[in-house]
């Protein structure tokens, strides 16, 4: 059986990349020893991002190695499940499905902006691994950043008025009405599932977290707000509150600061999804993009929804 120092190779993820790690030719057996994966589980909360490559990189790997961060866990909307896996969630645009967007003028299939996953829900899922079943022929990168290194850079001024407050978020799939995303952002096309899934959004609760919170492994602290589904700040709703959001959201969504991977078709991506934003760069229109990601269990007991409830909200009633 492999030990941790034959298992696998690291290497930074980019030049002045402030977080992230690749991990190089990791093997589907070397996960049944539990030091490498408690290797994994250390270098993931360390680094944030980690990029998988030169290792086995099949669908039962991706599970099993998902499995090794946490339990894994179905999407909330049944349209985002694969049918034959619940666990997997395709991520997918068809030249004749699929949500497209003018960005700045530009047409871009299957766009979206930065945002973690499922911020609108009271339990924000820990991370999930991304792997690529179809690459368009160009194009369709996913970019990364990390919310610790954007805290670190607020001034301090701002980082005492935030601390303390709420981000109130809501499910909206169409992302030219998100309010935070920065981008000038024209639907052309919603997708058929996101149609679905709009038909029902007004029976989902409001839900509030932290604009700050501290990574509890490391005592690091983390400014935790997603640019996408983000509605204001719960504490003051007013064209002030608005403003203040706006000033962090343009610190936390600087891509200079960005990682934006460029996908090889035997890479597989994991993310702490606690700590790090994503976005989707976008296709042509007339290309195909078919990815599969695990949605891995998680609740940093901090989100609540706006009624009170700590209850999971149902979002396949």
């Amino acid at each position: 059986m492999a030990t941790v120092s034959t298992a696998f190779d690291v290497a930074p993820l980019g030049k002045d990349v402030p977080f992230g790690t690749i991990v190089h030719g990791l093997r589907h057996d070397a996960l049944r020893d539990p030091d490498v994966r408690q290797a994994l589980v250390d270098l993931w909360i360390d680094k944030g991002v980690l990029l998988f490559r030169d290792g086995d990189a099949t669908e039962a790997m991706q599970l099993d190695l998902s499995r090794c961060f946490g339990p894994l866990e179905a999407h909330p909307f049944p349209e985002s499940r694969s049918e034959d896996v619940p666990e997997l969630t395709k991520i997918k645009f068809y030249p004749e499905d699929g949500s497209y967007y003018s960005i700045n003028g530009e047409l871009r299939g299957g766009w979206l902006p930065w945002h973690s996953d499922l911020t609108y829900t009271n339990r924000i899922n820990r991370g999930g691994i991304l792997r690529p079943v179809q690459l368009p022929r160009r194009l369709g990168m996913t970019g990364f950043l990390c919310q610790i290194a954007a805290w670190d850079r607020l001034p301090v001024a701002l980082q005492e008025k935030i601390e303390g407050l709420h981000v109130v978020y809501e499910v909206e799939v169409n992302m030219e009405l998100q309010r935070y995303s920065g981008v000038d952002a024209r639907l052309v096309r919603l997708a058929r599932s996101g149609t679905a899934i709009e038909k029902r959004k007004y029976g989902y609760p409001r839900v509030i977290h932290p604009m700050v919170y501290v990574q509890q492994e490391t005592g690091r602290k983390i400014l935790n707000i997603s640019p996408a589904f983000a509605v204001g700040i719960y504490e003051d709703g007013s064209p002030a509150g608005d403003a203040l959001l706006a000033e962090v959201m343009a610190y936390c969504t600087d891509n200079a600061l960005a990682y934006f991977h460029e996908w090889k078709s035997d890479d597989m991506v994991l993310w702490d999804n606690w700590r790090t934003l994503h976005c989707a760069a976008g296709i042509d229109p007339d290309d195909t993009r078919l990815m599969e990601r695990t949605t891995i269990h998680g609740d940093y007991s901090m989100g609540r929804d706006l009624d009170g409830s700590a209850a999971m909200t149902r979002f396949d009633a």
